[in-house]
C-alpha cells in the first residue's frame, strides 16, 4: 500500500509536467507520474547537495567537500561532468540542450534551477510558515491541517543512505525540524481540545527523548485536559527525579510553571484560549460512525479517476469532489470505492446520504437529509427544528470541530448539497450525479466515460467467467460493444447469462443487435432504459424536446447548426440547451462544438421520438436539408450543377469556404448521411445529396467514400420521385472512376446513362455523360473520339447555360487539341472556358485553364505569358487548397523559370513542388507517381543546365525508381481534372 506522502508526490508529479524531487526520505524524483532511476548514491548525493540550495551557484569544492569529505575522488573535480551528464540524462526532458538543462554549469559550479523543480524540502517549509501563520492568527485547526501535512512528507530518514559530510548534516538538521513539527502540531491539539490524539504521540516522543522537559510540560497539559490531573502530577514527580539521577539538575522554568498551573487548575495557561477549546470535540468517548454502503463488485477501469477522488485536498478547507456521468456509467460504485479507501483518515465518521434524485422513491429533501445526519453523529438533542435555516445552523455548529467524511450519492442540484456541507475544517465531501454541478465550488470534477472495449470486456467476463467468455472472444466483444461501456449495462447483460446457463454469449448479442436492444437490458428491479427514462423526466420541455430530436440526427457526431436546424431555434439558444443537456450528462462533448449521445442513449432517445411522428419527420428533414445545402454550396458545380431537388436558399452558409469548412468538421461520416436517409426512406435526399458530395470528396481524393454513398443512393433510386437522380448518380459513378482510373467501370456507367437518356430524355445529364465520355475517352489516348464527345457537351451546357460543364468540356477539348499538337486552337478552348468559370469564380475552376494555357505557352517558349497564367494559377489554387494542381502549376512555374535562365528560381520552385506533392497520399491519389515523375523530371533538367549533373542524376534516378516501383499509364491520369499531360516536358 502506498504511504500517504509517496501517493501524493506521485499524483502531484501526474498533474504537472515540473520535475518533483523528494529529498525528506529516500532521493526520489518523478515527472508525469513516472519515477526516475537515479543511479549510484554518490550521484544521488550530488544531486541533493545542488537541490536543497535551489538557484545557488554550488562550487565544485564544496560540492566535493560535500559529497566525498575527506577522501575526495583520485580524479578530484574531474568526476563531477561525469556525475552532471548522467543526472541530466535522467533529469531533463528528451532533447534538452545543457543551456536549458535543470542543472546549469557555471562559474566554476553547477547550480539547480529552482523553478523548474517542486522539492518537497521547500513544501515543507510551505506548510510550516502556514501553520505558524494560522497559529498566530488564533486558528489552530487550520495549523494542525498545515503542520500533518508536513508530517506527510516524511517517508523515512531524510537523505537516508546518501554519503558524506553534507548529508550528514542536513539530515540532522531535517531530522530536528521534523521533532519541532511534531511538537508544534502536537501543541495544537491541546489547543483544540484534541488531548486524546496528542496523548498518543506525546507517548511515543517522550520515551524516546526522555530529558525533554517541552514534551513533558506538554504531556502534562494534554492529561490536564484529559480531566486526568493526578497523572499529569505524577509525570511531574518522575521527570524531577529523572533528571536528578541522570543528569544532577532540578526542572527549568517552564516545567515548573506548568506544574503550578496544574495545582492551581489554570485552564487558560494550560488549555489555551476557551475559544479555541470551544471549537474542540468533547473529550467523552464517542462512538465512530461508519455509514458507508458495503463495497460490491469489482472496480475495473477506473484507477485513474479512483486516483483523483483519494488525492490529498487542501488543508484547512472543506474539499469537495464531485463525479458526474450518464445514468448506469457507475458513479455510486467509485465514490464508494473512493469512501472507503479514505476513511481511515476522517475518525470522526463516515457518512453516506442517498439524495434520490433519480429514482422511484421520493427525493430526500436537504431537511430529511440534516435530520438522518445529526441523528448519525448523534448530535441531536430531543425534538430537532424543521426549518431548513435552523437545521443548517445546527448541523454546522455540530461538525465545526469534527473531520468527517460525507459521500452525497444521486445529487440533482447544488441547492440539494449546499445545506449538507460539513463545517470542520479538513472534512471532504465526495458527490456524485448525472449533472454536472458548476455552480458548486469543488476542487476537483470528474466526468465518468463508459469502459473501454478492454476494460468493459474484463468486466463482463468477470461477471460470466473467464472461460465462458473465452470461449467466444468475437461475441464477446460484439455483446460489450452493443452496452457502449455502461458498467450497469455490462452487469445486467451478465446477470442474463449467470441465470441462463445454456445461453451463449453469441445467443444474447444476437438477441441486442435486434429492434428491441434496451428491452434485452432488464433483469429484476433493474433496467438501463429505465435509468436513462428518470434522467429525461427531470428535464425541462425544451431540453426533452431537443434530446428526442438529437437521437434522429443523422451522424454520431453533429454541432449546433445541425441541432439548431433540427430543432428550428437560433443556434445562440441551441447551444444553451445542448450545453444543459452535457451537464444533465445524457450529452457527450468529445471536442468544443462537437457533440454525441451515448450509442444506448441515442437508442432511448429515437424509442422517445417515435412517440412524436410530426416532429420527428420536420427533424429529420431540417438535417438533412442541412447537409444538402452544405454539399451543394461548398461544390464547385455552381447554382446551376443542381437543376432539380431543393435550392439552397436560408442555408446558414454565406460562402462556400464556410460550407466546405462545416463538411470537414464532420470528418468521415458524411456518407453515412446518405445511409441514414436511406434507410429512412427519404429516397430523394438520399441521392440528392451523394451527387452533391461528389465534387467535395473527388477534390479531397475521398474516392472510396464518394463511391460508397453514390452505391448507397443508387439502392434507392428507383423510390426516388425526381427521376433525373437514375442518370446523375451513375454519371456521378463514371466521373469518380475516371479520377481513380478505373475506365472500364466509368465507360459501363456512362454508357448505362447514355442508354437511360435515350428512353428519358435528360439535356443536362447528357451533357454530363458526354463530358465524361470525352474525359474517359482522352485520358485512354484516343484524342478524335474524346473531340466528338466533349463538342456534344459543350453545345448542350452553353444551351442549357451551365457553366460549370461547359468550363469542365472546354478543358478536356483544349487538352486535346494540344496532345494534338493543335495549339492555338486548343489556347482558344482554355480561354472559353475560363470565361465560363467566371461565372460563379470558383478558384479551381479559374486555375485549371490557366494551368493548362500555361503548358501551351510553354510548348511554344512563350515563357513570360505561361509565367503570367502560372502565377494566377497558384494563387487562385492556394486559395482553394487544391494541393495536387498548386504542385502541377509551381513545377510549370519552374520550367518557365528556366526558359528565362532563372534557374536558381527554376530549382527552387520544383522543390516547392515536391514540398507540395508530400501532402498527397500516394495510396490515395491515383495520379500521385506520375505528379512526382513529371516534377523530378522538370527538377533534374534544370539540375543538368546550371551544370550540376550529380543532382540531376539522382532526380533521373528517383524518376526511374518511381516508375518501376508499378505498371506506369504514359496516357497521363484522367482529363477531366485537365491537370496531366502525357509526360514531363
Amino acid at each position: 500500500m502506498m504511504r500517504g506522502a509517496e501517493r501524493r508526490l506521485r499524483v502531484g508529479a501526474g498533474s504537472c509536467r515540473r520535475l518533483r524531487l523528494a529529498v525528506l526520505g529516500p532521493v526520489r524524483a518523478w515527472r508525469g507520474g513516472a519515477q526516475l532511476s537515479l543511479g549510484p548514491v554518490r550521484r544521488q548525493a550530488v544531486l541533493a547537495a545542488l537541490a536543497l540550495r535551489p538557484g545557488f551557484l554550488v562550487s565544485h569544492e564544496q560540492l566535493l567537500d560535500g559529497v566525498w569529505g575527506v577522501e575526495p575522488p583520485k580524479t578530484g573535480r574531474k568526476v563531477l561532468p561525469s556525475y552532471i551528464y548522467e543526472l541530466r540524462q535522467v533529469l531533463d526532458a528528451e532533447g534538452t540542450g545543457p543551456a536549458d538543462s535543470l542543472i546549469r554549469g557555471e562559474g566554476g559550479g553547477y547550480r539547480l534551477v529552482a523553478d523548474a523543480v517542486q522539492l518537497d524540502a521547500a513544501d515543507l517549509a510551505g506548510h510550516i510558515d502556514g501553520a505558524q501563520r494560522a497559529k498566530a492568527s488564533g486558528d489552530p485547526a487550520t495549523a494542525v491541517d498545515r503542520l500533518s501535512a508536513a508530517l506527510a512528507l516524511f517517508v523515512g530518514e531524510p537523505l537516508a543512505g546518501l554519503p558524506g559530510p553534507f548529508a550528514d548534516v542536513e539530515r540532522q538538521r531535517l531530522l530536528e525540524r521534523l521533532l519541532r513539527v511534531r511538537v508544534e502540531r502536537l501543541e495544537c491539539l491541546v489547543l483544540l481540545g484534541r488531548y486524546a490524539d496528542a496523548l498518543d504521540d506525546l507517548a511515543a516522543l517522550s520515551a524516546s527523548s526522555p530529558y525533554d522537559e517541552s514534551l513533558v510540560a506538554l504531556r502534562m497539559r494534554a492529561l490536564y485536559g484529559s480531566e486526568r490531573q493526578a497523572e499529569a502530577l505524577t509525570v511531574y514527580q518522575d521527570t524531577c527525579e529523572l533528571l536528578r539521577d541522570g543528569l544532577g539538575v532540578d526542572p527549568g522554568d517552564e516545567l515548573r510553571r506548568v506544574h503550578e498551573a496544574v495545582l492551581r487548575r489554570d485552564d487558560e495557561r494550560l488549555l489555551g484560549p476557551a475559544t479555541a477549546r470551544s471549537a474542540a470535540p468533547s473529550t467523552r468517548p464517542r462512538r465512530t460512525v461508519n455509514e458507508l454502503p458495503g463495497d460490491a463488485g469489482r472496480l475495473i477501469g477506473r484507477e485513474a479517476e479512483l486516483a483523483q477522488l483519494i488525492a490529498p485536498s487542501a488543508p484547512g478547507s472543506v474539499s469537495i469532489v464531485t463525479v458526474d456521468g450518464t445514468a448506469g456509467v457507475g458513479k455510486t460504485a467509485l465514490v464508494v470505492r473512493a469512501a472507503r479507501e479514505l476513511s481511515a483518515h476522517y475518525p470522526d465518521g463516515c457518512l453516506f446520504v442517498d439524495l434520490r434524485a433519480h429514482s422511484t422513491q421520493r427525493r430526500q429533501s436537504p431537511e430529511q437529509a440534516l435530520q438522518r445526519l445529526l441523528r448519525s453523529l448523534g448530535a441531536a438533542k430531543g425534538e430537532l427544528p424543521s426549518d431548513l435555516e435552523e437545521l443548517t445552523a445546527v448541523w454546522r455548529a455540530a461538525t465545526s470541530p469534527l473531520r468527517l467524511l460525507l459521500v452525497l450519492d444521486d445529487a440533482l442540484d447544488a441547492d440539494q448539497i449546499r445545506p449538507l456541507l460539513p463545517a470542520g475544517a479538513g472534512s471532504r465531501v465526495l458527490v456524485a450525479g448525472r449533472r454536472r454541478l458548476a455552480e458548486l465550488d469543488a476542487a476537483r470534477r470528474v466526468t465518468l466515460e463508459p469502459l473501454d472495449s478492454g476494460d468493459a470486456v474484463s468486466l463482463l467476463a468477470h461477471i460470466i467467467g473467464e472461460e465462458r467468455a473465452g470461449r467466444e472472444p468475437e461475441a464477446t466483444q460484439q455483446l460489450v460493444g452493443l452496452c457502449d461501456g455502461l458498467p450497469l449495462a455490462l452487469r445486467i447483460a451478465g446477470s442474463r447469462l449467470q441465470n441462463r446457463i445454456t445461453w451463449t454469449v453469441g445467443y444474447l448479442a444476437g438477441r441486442m443487435a435486434g429492434e428491441h436492444r434496451l428491452g434485452e437490458l432488464s433483469v429484476g428491479d433493474r433496467s438501463v432504459e429505465a435509468a436513462f427514462t428518470l434522467s429525461y423526466e427531470h428535464l425541462a420541455p425544451e431540453q426533452q424536446r431537443a434530446f428526442r430530436a438529437l437521437g434522429l440526427a443523422p451522424t454520431v457526431e453533429f454541432d449546433v447548426l445541425t441541432s439548431a436546424a433540427m430543432l428550428n431555434a437560433p443556434p445562440h439558444a441551441t447551444e444553451q440547451i445542448l450545453e444543459s443537456l452535457v451537464d444533465a450528462s445524457l450529452l457527450q462533448q468529445p471536442r468544443p462544438g462537437r457533440y454525441r449521445l451515448h450509442d444506448l442513449v441515442r437508442v432511448h432517445a429515437r424509442h422517445l421520438a417515435e412517440a412524436t411522428p410530426a416532429e420527428t419527420a420536420a427533424a429529420r428533414a431540417a438535417a438533412l436539408r442541412l447537409h444538402l445545402d452544405a454539399a451543394r454550396i461548398a461544390s464547385d458545380w455552381g447554382s446551376r450543377g443542381f437543376p432539380t431537388g431543393p435550392q439552397p436558399d436560408g442555408a446558414p452558409f454565406t460562402t462556400w469556404q464556410e460550407a466546405e469548412a462545416w463538411l470537414d468538421a464532420a470528418g468521415g461520416e458524411l456518407a453515412d448521411v446518405v445511409g441514414h436517409a436511406a434507410a429512412l426512406g427519404e429516397a430523394d435526399y438520399a441521392c440528392w445529396i451523394a451527387e452533391a458530395l461528389v465534387d467535395y470528396f473527388v477534390r479531397q481524393g475521398r474516392y472510396h467514400e464518394c463511391q460508397t454513398a453514390l452505391e448507397i443512393a443508387l439502392d434507392h433510386v428507383d423510390r426516388a420521385t425526381d427521376e433525373r437522380m437514375a442518370l446523375a448518380l451513375r454519371n456521378c459513378l463514371g466521373y469518380t472512376a475516371v479520377h481513380q482510373r478505373r475506365y472500364a467501370e466509368a465507360r459501363t456507367c456512362f454508357t448505362e446513362a447514355l442508354d437511360l437518356g435515350r428512353r428519358r430524355p435528360d439535356p443536362y445529364e447528357e451533357a454530363r455523360t458526354h463530358a465524361g465520355l470525352g474525359a474517359l475517352d482522352l485520358s485512354v489516348g484516343d484524342g478524335d473520339r474524346a473531340i466528338l464527345h466533349v463538342t456534344a457537351a459543350v453545345d448542350l451546357a452553353k444551351r442549357l447555360r451551365s457553366d460549370w460543364v461547359a468550363s469542365m468540356a472546354l478543358v478536356i477539348l483544349g487538352l486535346a487539341h494540344y496532345f494534338g499538337k493543335r495549339n492555338e486552337e486548343a489556347l482558344a478552348w482554355f480561354a472559353d472556358a475560363y470565361t465560363h468559370a467566371e461565372t460563379d469564380g470558383r478558384p479551381r475552376m479559374l486555375g485549371r485553364p490557366l494551368s493548362c494555357a500555361a503548358d501551351v505557352h510553354l510548348r511554344l517558349g512563350r515563357y513570360g505569358e505561361a509565367k503570367s497564367s502560372l502565377r494566377e494559377a497558384v494563387h487562385l489554387v492556394e486559395q482553394a487548397g487544391d494541393i495536387f494542381l498548386c504542385a502541377r502549376s509551381l513545377t510549370r512555374l519552374g520550367t518557365a523559370e528556366q526558359g528565362e535562365g532563372n534557374l536558381s528560381a527554376a530549382i527552387a520552385l520544383h522543390h516547392q513542388a515536391l514540398v507540395q506533392l508530400q501532402l498527397l497520399s500516394p495510396l490515395t491519389e491515383p495520379s500521385y507517381e506520375w505528379l512526382e515523375m513529371d516534377i523530378r523530371g522538370r527538377l533534374g533538367r534544370a539540375y543538368l543546365a546550371a551544370g550540376r549533373v550529380r543532382e540531376a542524376r539522382e532526380q533521373f534516378q528517383a524518376v526511374l525508381d518511381v516508375h518501376g516501383s508499378r505498371v506506369h499509364r504514359t496516357d497521363g491520369a484522367p482529363a477531366t481534372e485537365g491537370l496531366k499531360d502525357r509526360g514531363p516536358r
